[in-house]
């Protein structure tokens, strides 16, 4: 099929390009004409494992193309995809749609009889009704709506586009039904393909994403019992993940949530709520525990200096929100990292990916060009991204090169006779006792 993607951000590229794998032709439009020669020379402007080697093939095959002329864009297409950003309003919360609806207005007038325009961004409950009677007030084509919310892990985004779990399509007709079927037809054998209507489809995306943030939260309310009482919340999360019942994904004890999703989709759910006047509680209350938790990471490193971060050097290790992206939205680090800097510490950084995105959100931190470098001379070293390549770093070699040999271990990659073992001072984890040189001592 032909298939017109408009934004070229994350969802748009890696749907575009993961559809043209699966043998229609894809053309993916946006306004910045640098991005798109860029994609057009195969350069992705997002890291995501593998996405550039299957856009290089697919440039090759002719199945991908890319332009900043959304005439023609339209023109190609039987299905138009709107990919676009859809941000958190910061006074309301509530997603600011004024892109999704430029591009509505955009194609309104440059519609063919037939076409299916399909929200394929995380809008709110009766966006895609409410852009059917935009974009039908300023044409005189007929043209049918559908919704395809997207479930993409940034870091997995390839595996779980090619191999999902379900696809969800809302739609308004059977033709939209008929059009969409066809386009996921390649995917029938692999997952359920579940037709639904339009606000449905809507709901599912929130409703999923609010869901996965409270099973984090949860978890990471059950980790500060867990250090109050001596359990360890790593077996806690084992044993009540084997329940087939809760399942054990989104049980790991952290930081808190951060990313392009669960922080914009929460608000979002609460916001439609307050509106619809049903107010989504657990998730009003989701929000603010994470936030809480986000503003108060800085005060585990406070007690292994009696209160006072002055003049002390603070080295972390991953600052993107989660391993294998470069995206700092939401991040923890932009939490903790300038709450140190403003009580005096100084905060050295190394992030396989990061380093792009975090010199504007993060002034005044040193960007190292390796993990030991980073660590070097520092006096606590703190792991906020579970980077897999810190497995391979020697512990021992980067304990001996500290100033003093703090590990604070927000990620729980490591453990405490490992640290010992590898010459730290102290190792302090999340949802577990933490651990002092000739001290056994529990950090609330």
């Amino acid at each position: 099929m032909k298939l017109t993607i408009i934004g070229t951000g994350y969802v748009g590229l890696v749907s575009g390009i993961c559809l043209a794998e699966r043998g229609h032709h894809v053309c993916c439009v946006d306004i910045d004409e640098e991005k798109i020669k860029s994609l057009q020379s195969g350069v992705v402007p997002i890291y995501e494992p593998g996405l550039d080697v299957l856009l290089e093939k697919n440039l090759n095959n002719n199945h991908i193309s890319f332009t900043a002329d959304l005439k023609n864009g339209v023109a190609h297409a039987d299905i138009i995809m709107i990919a676009v950003g859809t941000p958190s309003n910061p006074d309301t919360q509530a997603p600011d749609l004024k892109y999704v609806d430029a591009v509505a207005l955009s194609i309104a007038p440059l519609l063919k009889e037939g076409q299916v325009v399909v929200v394929k961004s995380t809008s709110p409950i009766g966006t895609a009704s409410r852009l059917k009677q935009l974009i039908q007030s300023h044409c005189d084509v007929n043209f049918s709506m559908a919704t395809n919310p997207e479930f993409l892990r940034e870091g997995s985004a390839m595996n779980d586009f090619m191999q999902p779990d379900r696809i969800v399509i809302g739609v308004e007709d059977d033709f939209a039904s008929k059009k969409l079927e066809k386009l996921y037809h390649p995917f029938k054998d692999d997952c359920e393909l579940m037709m639904t209507d339009l606000a449905s489809a809507e709901m599912i995306k929130y409703a999923a994403n609010a869901f996965l943030a409270t099973k984090i939260t949860f978890i990471n309310e059950v980790s500060n019992l867990c250090e109050k009482v001596g359990a360890d919340v790593s077996q806690v999360s084992k044993g009540i993940g084997l329940d087939t019942r809760i399942g054990s994904q989104f049980l790991e004890a952290g930081p808190g949530f951060g990313g392009s999703c669960f922080p914009k989709d929460t608000l979002a759910m609460a916001y439609v709520g307050q509106q619809a006047g049903a107010h989504q509680e657990i998730v009003e209350t989701v929000i603010k525990v994470n936030d809480h938790r986000l503003n108060m990471l800085h005060e585990k490193i406070l007690k292994l200096f009696n209160g006072s971060v002055h003049n002390k050097t603070i080295a972390f290790w991953g600052v993107t929100f989660k391993p294998l992206t470069d995206d700092m939205r939401d991040s923890p680090a932009l939490n903790i990292i300038p709450q140190l800097q403003s009580l005096g510490a100084k905060c050295v950084v190394y992030d396989p990916q990061g380093k792009n995105q975090g010199e504007g959100l993060l002034p005044n931190v040193a960007w190292c060009e390796s993990a030991c470098e980073a660590a070097r001379n520092a006096d606590a070293l703190c792991i906020l991204t579970h980077w897999p390549e810190f497995y391979d770093v020697s512990l021992e070699e980067t304990a001996i090169s500290m100033q003093t040999a703090h590990l604070v271990d927000f990620r729980n990659m490591f453990n405490f006779d490992i640290a010992q073992k590898s010459g730290f001072i102290s190792y302090t984890p999340i949802g577990m006792r933490a651990w002092v040189a000739n001290l056994e001592a529990t950090h609330s």
